[in-house]
């Protein structure tokens, strides 16, 4: 007999198995990916268009960087060299090969202060080639060591998809409660901001009170609100990383480092928002990689002597997170604003994907080694709400950061606060707002308008309020020249002498200049804390900040915890 051999059995060409169809409805294939496309700057980190690192100075002056003479310097390099790098040191700290700076970063036997002696005189080309020896584990450890400040904190998007002030008010309060130590908002219409402005700050000086506010708008109604003392911050000044989109969108690093300037002479603390991935969604990246471009931005916000920078993509997330490596690359942008000595607030404030998995992998590298803000935005709100395009967490997430906070024992800054205690917290902002708005003549609150913000989750279950009077109303604040002292002394004069006390004591911080310093914020007992008196002390296991003690206890309360001596016992 002739042996026959087994065929296979024919596979229809276009039927699709049980599993691929499964993993083809997982949310991450919702998700945007493109292939590399160097040429238009389309690549995270590693470009081959990225010019080499070189320096040279000649009397005191650097004349080549980055392989570009200076007569050939746009006018970027130009207030790179002129103004953000460490000339006497420049040509020594470029010699040293960038695995052994690296390697710098990441040894907890070199200090800090050890560390920005070298990075002080990089150019861009050659803090891009430091970073990229680094994998994502290294970039966190380096990010343990150099942040400015020792103790973490978190920044909160506190905003109304009606620009509803009350809303924002008790959302505000609630967000202090929870230990957000900065509260941003930020409008659909930008008349409605002296309204919301105030009510933001109103409701975060409710309960412990200190946090720092922002309301982001265009620069000139923004530094104005700063200036009448209504706002504590800014933060939305943003910079770029090549000199064309620079032109067309927000002037040069030389006007920008005036307008910091004049928010620094009344006190306000402020940094610039860059991103990686910004100049190629501006069209406009000169095929340059996201990263290279970045680290441009943030030697001039060093140069401009600004204290901090918001970056880790930021608005631009969705760019970097569409390419490989983008996400190590978002990460190596904050290490390296924290490497030159700048304070970060480091992103995870915009929604970039449909995947849980990949929501929580965007975090971590912020979350554990611990940022100066581990977001500049974190949703207090649901992301329907969230005027800044949805945040990577929100509202319905605090629960779940809560836990990982838990797990790794890693302080993200926030906690779990009682029901009782948010809703006595929204009660008591939202009666404070409203004997605001009578007191200064402004449209009024009601009542039940009041009890619906409280108890609301979001927008959609608030009482529509008459948006015309209320815009009448916010042209009057600024007509009227209404200022943060007005609203000290309405809030003394209404029965809340403790928020007007606490307004008082952040618009006092303005006077010392204390909150101009690397990283300041405000504790719960109303003092200063910043780089300068609690500094990074990081040096290897055992030292640096590690939650312990009452901010340890905290931590480890969530919403159901079962006590181990009373098990039908849920411990609050």
């Amino acid at each position: 007999m002739t042996a026959v051999t087994p065929q296979p059995a024919s596979i229809p060409e276009k039927r699709q198995s049980e599993r691929t169809r499964v993993l083809e409805e997982r949310p991450v294939n919702l998700d945007g990916f493109v292939q590399e496309w160097p040429e238009v700057g389309m690549v995270a980190m590693d470009s081959a268009f990225d010019p080499e690192p070189s320096v040279r100075v000649r009397d005191g002056v650097i004349v080549e960087m980055d392989g570009r003479a200076r007569a050939d310097f746009d006018f970027l390099d130009q207030f790179i060299a002129d103004h953000a790098i460490d000339v006497p040191s420049t040509e020594a700290s470029m010699a040293i090969p960038a695995g052994e700076i690296a390697a710098m970063l990441v040894d907890p036997r070199v200090t800090r202060d050890e560390v920005i002696a070298v990075t002080k005189g990089l150019t861009p080309a050659k803090l891009l080639e430091v970073v990229k020896t680094m994998n994502i584990v290294e970039i966190m450890m380096g990010m343990q060591k150099m942040r400015a400040r020792r103790t973490p904190a978190n920044q909160a998007h506190c905003t109304s998809a009606r620009d509803n002030p009350l809303q924002v008010a008790c959302e505000a309060a609630e967000a202090s409660l929870r230990g957000f130590s900065e509260v941003e908002t930020t409008l659909g219409v930008v008349r409605y901001a002296p309204l919301v402005a105030m009510a933001l700050q109103i409701g975060s000086q409710v309960g412990t009170g200190g946090r720092l506010t922002q309301c982001a708008l265009e620069e000139a109604t923004e530094l104005e609100l700063g200036m009448r003392g209504i706002t504590a911050y800014a933060e939305t000044i943003s910079v770029y990383g090549t000199e064309s989109v620079f032109v067309d969108g927000d002037d040069t690093p030389y006007s920008k480092a005036f307008l910091a300037a004049a928010y620094a002479s009344r006190g306000i603390k402020m940094r610039f928002t860059s991103g990686t991935g910004s100049e190629v969604q501006m069209g406009n990246a000169e095929g340059r990689s996201m990263l290279y471009l970045e680290i441009r931005c943030i030697l001039v916000t060093k140069g401009a002597g600004v204290q901090g920078l918001q970056n880790g993509s930021i608005s631009c997330i969705g760019v970097p997170g569409a390419v490989p490596a983008g996400i190590r690359a978002v990460a190596a942008e904050n290490l390296i604003a924290s490497a030159v000595d700048l304070e970060c607030a480091s992103g995870n404030d915009q929604s970039f994907s449909h995947s849980p998995m990949r929501r929580v992998a965007r975090l971590l590298p912020q979350l554990m080694p611990g940022t100066d803000f581990i977001t500049s935005g974190y949703s207090a709100t649901p992301n329907y709400d969230n005027m800044f395009a949805g945040s990577n967490v929100d509202a319905e997430d605090f629960d779940d950061f809560n836990t990982i906070q838990r797990d790794l024992q890693i302080d993200g800054g926030l906690q779990h606060v009682k029901e009782a205690d948010i809703l006595a917290a929204r009660h008591r902002a939202g009666k404070a707002l409203q004997a605001v708005f009578r007191y200064l003549e402004l449209p009024a609150i009601s009542d039940a308008e009041i009890e619906a913000a409280v108890y609301a989750h979001g927008s959609r279950e608030l009482i529509p309020r008459d948006v015309l009077e209320d815009l009448k109303g916010a042209q009057q604040v600024m007509d009227r020249n209404v200022t943060g002292l007005d609203l000290v002394k309405a809030l003394e004069s209404t029965g809340f002498s403790d928020i007007a006390e606490n307004l008082l004591t952040v618009l006092r911080q303005r006077v010392s200049g204390d909150l101009l310093q690397t990283s300041a914020i405000m504790t719960r007992e109303l003092q200063p804390l910043s780089a300068v008196n609690d500094r990074n002390d990081y040096a290897g296991p055992g030292t640096g900040y590690r939650p312990s003690g009452a901010r340890w206890e905290e931590m480890k309360r969530l919403r159901h915890v079962t006590s181990a001596e009373n098990p039908e016992v849920e411990v609050d």
